[in-house]
Formats: structure tokens, sequence, C-alpha cells
């Protein structure tokens, strides 16, 4: 700490702490429109000078030293000040009162009030551009732009998409997107975060348009006389009086709109942020204090909503008569569900019956639904979705270092000297991660390796890119490990401080050689000895992984080879290091965490642990099965045997999502009861008897466990809509009609009951996550949690983490003469999984309106096919008819087709084989047969996708382009700017 004086008044300073948080911290206020904490500095705008031991700097770049005297008042910084901003309202048309952005946070509007201006020196100056409207989510207004280079910065090095610029050299510059295209037709992919920052209206979310103020929705030539009339009155009366009638307007918003936060409802990352709505109109979604995400988003999470309104909601439950199905009353529902789930209880024992949780719902949620299964019905025959996914993930680090999640926060991912992806498309699955690992790679250097069989972003982004035999990653991996060892490049310290097993490891090493890595895998020597060149320099190293890895039949052992390469290298303990599998879906790990899982208990305590049971059976006043239960795979296989007669199913496609998906929706057909608990009448409820209509996450409160490990609270945003019910009363009410005496008022309630009988959540409670707080399990009674795992010991008895031996077996199925294509598949950017929420907003589905399989160019060449063209694939357990996209993304005879489509389930093409540790369905082993029919369509992807743009990459806003104009002096005189150090 340091000293320094702020307009005659000593303060403490931290040495190089910039003077414009400075100035905020300690109380002060100076003008800043281009600066934000999250972008840093812009130096755009100007108008933070400050004077400086007598001399004019800019306070977003000037940084603390000891003694320097600040004067925010002085005459010469406030006249350098208000001529920055006169030359900002020359860019922007002020009108607030009809303005939908006269919210109270228009950066515009308050630094006006600030500076406490009353009339423009330089008049407003239109641009000769129209507005731009061609993206569906938000538009561009030329005119209301101030060139501030928020966006640009934005898009440029924290999203990293590239897109946004500005055309500093043109007579009129305006922000470009990839270079002068349109909006709609640009590499834009919708994140948002351009719209985010921007600090006025020039950038804004369609839904706010014509909805947030008392006036906007006026027709437009109204709305132009309003402005013109403000105008009109600007130069007599200054806008002293027009911004006190704006804010007028602005207090009288506050009661009509609300701002609730909540927590993404799509992948794992655990973006947080607020939901603007008007009743049921959901304005705007405004991220800044996510602890995952701050302001970042992606598509989805920035506009994927239209599900929460959409007109074919499940509004009232449900039941079969023959071959259709009637409204019915809730108690009449639940009656049933609960006489039929008794009488085969007693029938033909509780075994029979089978719980799927969803990795959608609440912490809660999930605990109930296993509480339901175990406590009343009696059965530990209870899963979630992590079987289809991250399963094999958790058994890898289970194994090794004992603990099944992240060993770090995403933050620890920018941190790393080098990041390595294996069969992760994150900039596609988990796109506010991947924005973290670009923004690292790009700004400060770090590296980057990634394996995969598609050159996704991120592989083309690499510093290298492995593009190994499908399937083989368990080998190279070994390799790499025993060649480090082999040659001295081993942490020895590491591994003799803190690992067992070395010695019984390195010889089940033995056949692991580059040579054999290299003929197997098809990577050369050479890559392979600089990917382990790479991996032994680097001071710290992340290893992010997800399904490309664990979909496959050795999911388990090549997850552990990974973590077993962290720990011979020593990549545990300490910021920017450890393991990463990247969670899919917003609360996968969170309904693991809570119980949802046929060997364990809550916090992963196991079911045939004496102790355990004893402590949750006095809690529950009920006797628990000791035996593990069946998983959603052998559930399956368990309806096709006779031996499971019902199911209930929350929030789950499983007929689509689960491998085979012939083989399954076959075994739903054959149960004899069967409850699908949902929000839209899915795939899967086809085959139900009864429907019930839960509610989605903004119209409940609860809590979800994000991918590193984050437990965060959501908030109800809207009730829930006509009859529907949140599926913890649901849950309960059931429990209730079968007997059980539950009482919770409401989730906080569940949340207490976890941490009493979890010691993992023993000081989780909802004072401790209030807002836009959070805890990362494991988290001790007075609320210490654990962001970085490991810093003091591994979670084994001993404190030692364990190098478990691995031995390579090989795909299941593999390609050959009839089948002769290997066929992967995965997510798109603008689609989550079968795309039943993100099918539902109009906008989404413009950019991606439906799925395709992705053939290389050699191999379109050879049967003839292009962009378009009609192709049937066959496996050995389906087939499907879909449209072909030529694309450099896969290579030779490899296909990748999303998963995003309901009436063409890639899942009809995929096994029913599974990694044996965890029964995880090797997804990725596919082989196919290509039929190319002789209907040729458009383009499954239309031109206004995000792929056919043509980003400008540059180092940020590059504001010293702007400098160099003649028209460009510097506000003030003696203008001295400080670097930053």
């Amino acid at each position: 700490m340091l000293n320094v004086v702020i307009d005659d008044v000593i303060h403490k300073a931290h040495r190089g702490e910039l003077l414009v948080d400075l100035i905020s911290r300690t109380g002060g206020s100076i003008p800043h429109v281009c600066y934000h904490p999250q972008l840093g500095p812009i130096k755009t705008c100007d108008t933070c000078m400050v004077e400086v031991n007598g001399q004019l700097v800019r306070a977003c770049t000037a940084t603390a030293n000891e003694g320097m005297k600040i004067s925010t008042r002085s005459s010469r910084a406030s006249a350098a000040q208000v001529e920055a901003f006169d030359r900002i309202l020359s860019s922007h048309l002020l009108y607030c009162t009809v303005c939908d952005n006269n919210n109270g946070n228009c950066t515009i509007h308050n630094t006006t009030k600030l500076l406490a201006i009353e009339h423009q020196r330089i008049p407003f100056q239109p641009k000769p551009y129209e507005v731009d409207s061609t993206n569906p989510f938000y538009r561009y207004d030329p005119d209301q732009c101030i060139l501030c280079g928020r966006c640009v910065e934005a898009c440029q090095n924290v999203e990293v998409n590239e897109t946004l610029s500005i055309n500093w050299e043109d007579p009129h510059p305006r922000v470009l997107w990839d270079g002068g295209s349109t909006i709609g037709e640009s590499s834009c992919v919708s994140c948002g975060h351009c719209v985010t920052v921007c600090p006025c209206n020039a950038l804004m979310e369609k839904t706010m348009l014509g909805h947030a103020g008392f006036f906007t929705q006026l027709r437009k030539s109204a709305l132009k006389g309003m402005i013109e009339v403000v105008k009109g009155v600007e130069p007599e009366t200054g806008y002293g009086t027009i911004l006190q009638v704006s804010e007028a307007e602005e207090a009288m918003r506050e009661h009509r709109i609300r701002k609730t936060k909540t927590v993404c409802a799509y992948c794992g990352v655990g973006c947080s942020f607020d939901v603007w709505t008007k009743d049921r109109h959901i304005l705007k979604i405004a991220p800044e204090h996510g602890p995952a995400n701050g302001i970042s988003t992606c598509i989805k999470g920035k506009f994927g909503w239209g599900h929460i309104n959409s007109e074919d909601r499940l509004t009232t439950p449900l039941i079969r008569e023959g071959n259709r199905f009637r409204k019915a009353s809730w108690d009449e529902a639940l009656s049933l569900v609960a006489r039929k789930l008794s009488e085969l209880k007693a029938q033909d024992g509780p075994d029979s019956i089978g719980f799927i949780s969803s990795s959608k719902c609440t912490n809660e949620e999930s605990y109930l639904m296993q509480k339901l299964a175990r406590a009343v019905v009696g059965t530990n025959n209870i899963d979630n979705c992590s079987r289809y996914c991250q399963a094999p993930a958790t058994a890898g680090l289970f194994r090794t270092v004992g603990y099944g999640g992240d060993s770090g926060s995403i933050s620890d991912m920018g941190k790393a000297d080098l990041v390595l992806i294996i069969g992760s498309n994150t900039a596609e699955s988990h796109p506010v991660a991947a924005t973290r690992i670009k923004s690292a790679h790009k700004v400060n250097g770090q590296k980057l390796i990634v394996s995969d069989l598609r050159e996704n972003e991120m592989a083309r982004r690499a510093d290298l890119f492995l593009h190994p035999k499908p399937g083989t990653d368990l080998v190279w991996l070994s390799a790499i490990t025993r060649y480090l060892l082999d040659n001295g490049q081993a942490d020895a310290k590491f591994l003799e401080q803190w690992v067992n097993g070395l010695e019984q490891y390195r010889k089940t090493l033995e056949p692991f050689t580059m040579e054999a890595a290299s003929r197997i895998c098809g990577l050369p020597v050479e890559t392979l000895k600089t990917v382990a060149q790479m991996i032994a320099a680097a001071k710290s190293m992340c290893v992010l992984w997800a399904m490309g890895v664990t979909q496959h039949n050795q999911g388990s052992d090549t997850s552990t080879a990974i973590s077993n390469l962290l720990l011979v290298t020593g990549n545990y303990m300490r910021p920017g290091t450890g393991a990463y599998p990247m969670r899919g879906h917003n609360n996968v790990q969170g309904a693991s965490d809570h119980g949802s899982m046929p060997n364990n208990l809550p916090g992963y305590q196991s079911v045939d642990d004496p102790e355990v049971r004893t402590r949750f059976e006095s809690a529950w006043k009920a006797k628990l099965p000791s035996t593990k239960g069946l998983d959603n795979h052998q559930m399956v296989e368990a309806i096709h045997a006779g031996k499971l007669k019902a199911m209930y199913l929350i929030g789950e496609d499983m007929s689509l999502v689960d491998s085979n998906a012939n083989f399954v929706g076959d075994a739903f057909s054959k149960l004899q009861f069967f409850v699908v608990q949902d929000i839209f009448f899915s795939n899967t409820c086809r085959y139900a008897d009864v429907v019930l209509p839960g509610a989605p996450s903004l119209e409940k409160e609860g809590t979800f466990t994000s991918t590193e490990r984050r437990i965060q609270r959501l908030y109800q945003v809207l009730e829930p809509l006509e009859d529907c019910q949140p599926d913890w009363k649901i849950i309960q009410d059931l429990a209730n009609q079968m007997g059980a005496d539950w009482k919770y008022q409401h989730p906080s309630e569940v949340m207490d009951e976890i941490a009493s009988l979890t010691p993992l959540f023993a000081g989780v409670n909802y004072e401790r996550l209030e807002g836009y707080k959070s805890l990362q399990w494991p988290v001790a009674a007075d609320g210490t949690d654990e962001p970085l795992l490991y810093t003091k010991e591994f979670a084994f008895p001993d404190g030692k983490a364990r190098l478990f031996p691995v031995t390579w077996i090989g795909p299941t199925d593999s390609p050959n003469a009839e089948f002769d294509l290997h066929l992967n598949n995965g997510r798109l950017l603008e689609h989550f999984h079968e795309g039943n929420l993100t099918f539902r907003t109009e906008g989404i589905r413009e950019k991606a309106p439906d799925t395709f399989v992705e053939v290389s160019p050699q191999l379109a060449e050879e049967r003839g096919i292009q962009s378009g063209t009609w192709v049937q694939l066959v496996s050995r357990y389906g087939k499907v008819r879909v449209r072909a996209l030529v694309t450099d993304r896969v290579q030779g005879r490899e296909l990748y087709m999303p998963m995003n489509s309901v009436e063409s389930p890639v899942n009809r093409l995929t096994s029913s084989h599974t990694d044996p540790v965890t029964n995880t369905p090797a997804y990725k082993e596919a082989s196919v047969h290509m039929n190319v029919l002789s209907e040729v369509g458009e383009s499954p992807l239309p031109r206004t996708n995000s792929r056919f743009g043509h980003p400008t990459p540059q180092h940020g806003v590059e504001v010293e382009r702007k400098w160099k104009r003649a028209d460009y002096t510097p506000p003030g005189n003696s203008l001295v700017q400080l670097q930053t150090k």
C-alpha cells in the first residue's frame, strides 16, 4: 500500500492501481465513458482526465505512485472533461425521455448529469449510415454511436470472436462488422457482449425496443416528432430540465420493470445474470456480476429464452386413454401415479421401479427425487444424465485425486501457461469458458494444444492441433506420460511428496512407446515429442476434456490417463493447473452431487456404508436399501428383460438422447407404467401414461452447481405458467400421496437438510448464497469453500494422490467394408442438445434451422455431394435422412452430425456399447454407410449463419489510429499519458 492525495485528502492506494478505480473506491467520482472494469483501459473517450502533479492524464491508464497528488476538480481537469464529453455528444442524439435505454444505467445520460452539461458546444452531426437491424436479436444505430470502442474491445479481446472494428481512417467512422458486412451476414455469433457493454442506446436488444419506456412504443413518426421537440427546447431550457423529465419517466419504469438474478439453464459454465421483465415479457438479459461470466454470455444465455412463453408449453397434467391424452387435475394425476407405483411396489418389489432425475432441475429437486426413490419407494434405482456424458471423467478423478469435479475454477484456465483441450468443442459447447482461454491465448500469450477429430474453432486457434484416429486419446496421452518420465522431465519432487503408486504405474506404461502411439493414433512421432516438450516447458497446465473423451468405451480410462499426466507433471495443487471435465448441462454436476446416482447418497456417500445409511435413515425416518441400484442404461435393459415395470422420469428426452434410440423407445413402450415430467410434450412423452407439467428455471427458486463446483442461487423471475408447478413441489406432493409426511415450504429448507446430512455441503445455506454470492464445494461448516482443490492435500485418507494404471482395448464399433465411414456427433453453438428449448426461439431457428451431417471436401468430391444434398446414413442400429454440409472442419472418411434434431436424431445410429466402468454409452464410436440421394436442397446452414462470415482480428480498438486523425487533439493542455505497468 502507498499514500496518495486526492483532492487534498490522503488515501491509501494499491501500488499500480488505476486511478479511475482508486478514485471510485475512495468515494470520489470522475466521468468515464469508455472505461469498463471488465474491459480495462480503452482510451477513446478522454472524459476521465485528472490533474496529477500538475499534468493532465487519463485516469483509466495512470497508476498510483507514492506521494502522487491527484486533482479531479481542478479548472484544467474540469475543462478537459467537459471538452471531451462535448465531442461525445456531437455523435449522439440525446433524447432520453423517449429512449428505451433510459433505465438509470445509461452512461451518457449519467455523465451529462454528472458534468452538469446544459448545452452542447459542438452540435450533433448525423452519420451517413442506416440503422442495421439485420441481426434477429439486436440492432445498431450509427447516429447514437459515440465510438467509445467498448463493443470492439469486448468482441476482440473478451469474447475474441473478432468481428467488430472501427474504421478510424474513414471521414465518418462507425463500428463495422467483418469490415463492412451487415450484422446479419457477418461472423457475429450473437453472444451479446457488444450490447451488454454499450454505454448508450447505439446497440440495443430488439426485445427492449418499444417495450421499456412509457412513450417508446409510439409509432416511429410520433417518436421522431417528440425527439425534435426535446431537441428544440434544449437551447432555451438546457439539458438539466430535460434530464429531470427523463429521470421522472425513468423512475416510473422502476415500478413495472423487474430485475431478477438467475443462473443460465443451458451448459455447465454457470453464467449468472439479471433478467429484466415487464409482466411476462423478457426485456433483456443483463450480465455483469456473475462470478463465472461477468459481462459474458453466449447466444443461448443472452437470447435463447423463447421457450419460457412458448405457446406449446405443457400447462396441465395429461393422462393417457388409449392412444390419446386427456387433461386432468393435479389431484387426479398424482393420485393415479401414487396408486400405480404403490401397487407395483407391493406386487413386484421396489426395485421394479426406476427414477431418472433431470440435469435441468435444481439441486434441491434432484435431492428430493432420490429421496423419493430411496425413502418412499425403497429403491436405489435412481440416475441422471451424467451417465451419458461425464460419469467417466468423474470416475477417472475419483481414482486418482479423490474428488469427482473440476480441480479449480474457470479463472484458472485463463491463468495457465498452457491449456490442453481434448475432445471438447469448447467454443460451441461451453462458449463463455472458451472466451477465457481465447483471451489468454490472444492477449497474454498462453499456449494452446487441441486434440480433436474436427478442426473446430479452438483447433484453428491452437498453437498445435492434433487429429488422432478416433478413440485413441488414451494411447498418446500414456505415451507422452512415459516419455516425460523416461527423459527426466516429470516433476520428481511433486511425485515423491504427493503421489503414490509410481513404480507400479511405470511398469504398465511399457507398451506405450512413441512409436506405438504413432502407429495406433496416426500421429507423427515428432508431433508427439513436440506436445511432450510443450508440456514440460509449461510452468502450469490445465487440461479440459468433454464428450469426445468420455463417450467412448474407454472413457473412464482415458480420463484417468489425463489425470495421471497431470500428476506426473505436477500440475495439481496450484493456480492455473488441474483437471477440467467440462460438464454439459447446467446442473449435471449438481444432480450427481445431490445423490441422483444408483451407488451414492448425496455428497458421494456410498449406499453400502452402514454409518452413512444410519445417518440418513435417522433423518428420513425410513429404512434405506443397501445395495447399488440400476443406472439408466441398466434400467433400459431391465425393461426389455421384464424386470423393471415402471419409471418416473423428469426433464430428459431420454428416447432421443440415450444411445441406440430405437432400442430405448422399444423399451419405453413395454413399461407397465411410465410418468414423464417436463415443460413440453417431448418425444419421450409419447410413451408416457401420465405427463406432468413442470416449471422452467425462471419460474422457481433453488440452486444449480456448475462445472467448476460453483453453487449459485436462482430466484423466481415469473410465476409458473397457468397450472404448471415447480418440480420440487410436484415431487413432494407425490411423496405425500404415497404416505410420506414432507413439509418443505421453500427450497431453502431442502438445502438446510442437505447440509445437515452431507459433509461436502456442510456450510451451504441460502444466506451464504444470497444475490451473486456463491460457494464452490467442499464447503466447511463455517462457510469456507475451496475454489482450488488440493491446496493442502488430496482427497484420500493419507492425503496423497494415486497413479492409476490403464490398458488399451480399442474402439468397439470401427468402420468396415459395409459401414465404411466414422460418424462423430456433438453440439452446435446455436442449439442445446436436441433443441427442445432453443428451437422455440425464433432468432435461433433463423440462424440454425435444421441439423446436418458434415462431409469433408475429399469425400464430397468422391461421392458427388454438395452442401444441401440429401443423404441417408445407415448404421447397424438404425437410419436417418439428413442434408450434407461440405466443410473442411472434418477430414477424409470422418463425418460429424450435430444432435439438434427431433426428426433426425443422431442417436438412432449409435450403439448400446458402453464404458464398462460407468455404463456411459460409446456415442462417439459409430460407423455408418452413406446413401447419396438424388434430391438436392438448400444448404442446411443459411448464409446468415456466423460460419460464413469473415472476422477481422485486431488488437482491440486500436485507439492509436484515432489519435493519428487530423481532427483529433487531446482535450486540455500539456497532456502526458502515463502508461500502465
